[in-house]
């Protein structure tokens, strides 16, 4: 048996996780100088509350211990694991995990892979990898099948402002520019394992526009659809989830997802988005 690992970026709760058959290894949060377990020790909606207040949160990777332990853990009861996690670009978590398995003489039955992305993304990707493996697939079968899943899937995000991830170094100066305008809200994108701001749209039409923008990239393409959120709007994401319905996409699964801690620190509090991938 394989076991998934995927990092708490994919942001699919511990207990849900668990049900799902995916192990999560925590990243860390620190706020108020207190450093605390991503999901595990901390609610999105402090991290969102504590920013709202004028507060800062930063971020930091698995370290590579974490990953010996975890990884000696899991080969103890399966034959091989699969690790998933958020882009390189955007942390040292993927490194550190690559660094373990070699240290632990273990690359031949770990398969560390850098899914270029993060949050609902990542969490597709866990969900893609659990279904090849239930479905008995060999170890690079289930790597291969995640690499493809990863390149024909869209997502989008918006933020309300850019300034968390250009203060965190995940944006740079010269696209945080494309959020410096009132009445708008920038539309980001995962680009080979950045996050690019691409355009700007009004406040009131960015779900319509980024629902727009995966119907034209995939037409009537039976898809996965997941609503990303930053924090527990019941009416906001009520309207995403209307909005999704009405876009004339064919959705055949569809899930809504909080934005945890670690991801919420560096997107802040406001942002939305989408992420697609084709299924059949």
């Amino acid at each position: 048996m394989i076991a998934v690992l995927a990092d708490s970026t994919c942001d699919l709760h511990p207990d849900n996780a668990k049900q799902l058959g995916i192990h999560i290894i925590p990243l860390h949060v620190t706020m108020q100088q207190r450093t605390l377990l991503d999901w595990q020790d901390i609610d999105p909606d402090a991290v969102y509350d504590h920013m709202r207040a004028g507060g800062s949160a930063t971020t930091s990777p698995v370290t590579v211990a974490a990953f010996e332990q975890r990884y000696l853990e899991l080969l103890s009861t399966h034959d091989a694991v699969v690790s998933l996690h958020i882009s390189g670009k955007l942390s040292d978590t993927v490194k550190h995990a690559q660094q373990a398995a070699q240290q632990l003489g273990e690359t031949a039955r770990i398969q560390v892979i850098d899914t270029e992305v993060a949050c609902g993304p990542l969490a597709e990707l866990a969900l893609v990898a659990r279904e090849q493996v239930s479905a008995g697939l060999e170890l690079h079968q289930v790597a291969r099948a995640v690499q493809e899943a990863r390149n024909s899937m869209y997502a989008e995000l918006s933020v309300a402002t850019l300034d968390y991830l250009r203060r965190s170094g995940r944006i740079g100066r010269a696209q945080a520019l494309l959020g410096g305008v009132l009445g708008v809200r920038p539309v980001l994108t995962f680009e080979r394992g950045e996050l690019k701001a691409n355009r700007r749209v009004k406040v009131d039409q960015a779900a319509a526009d980024m629902l727009g923008s995966l119907k034209q990239r995939f037409g009537n393409t039976p898809l996965s659809v997941t609503i990303m959120h930053a924090g527990r709007d019941a009416e906001r994401i009520n309207a995403l989830r209307s909005a999704m319905v009405a876009s004339g996409l064919n959705v055949q699964r569809g899930r809504v997802q909080l934005m945890g801690p670690v991801i919420g620190a560096h997107v802040g509090p406001g942002t939305f988005g989408f992420n697609a991938l084709p299924i059949g």
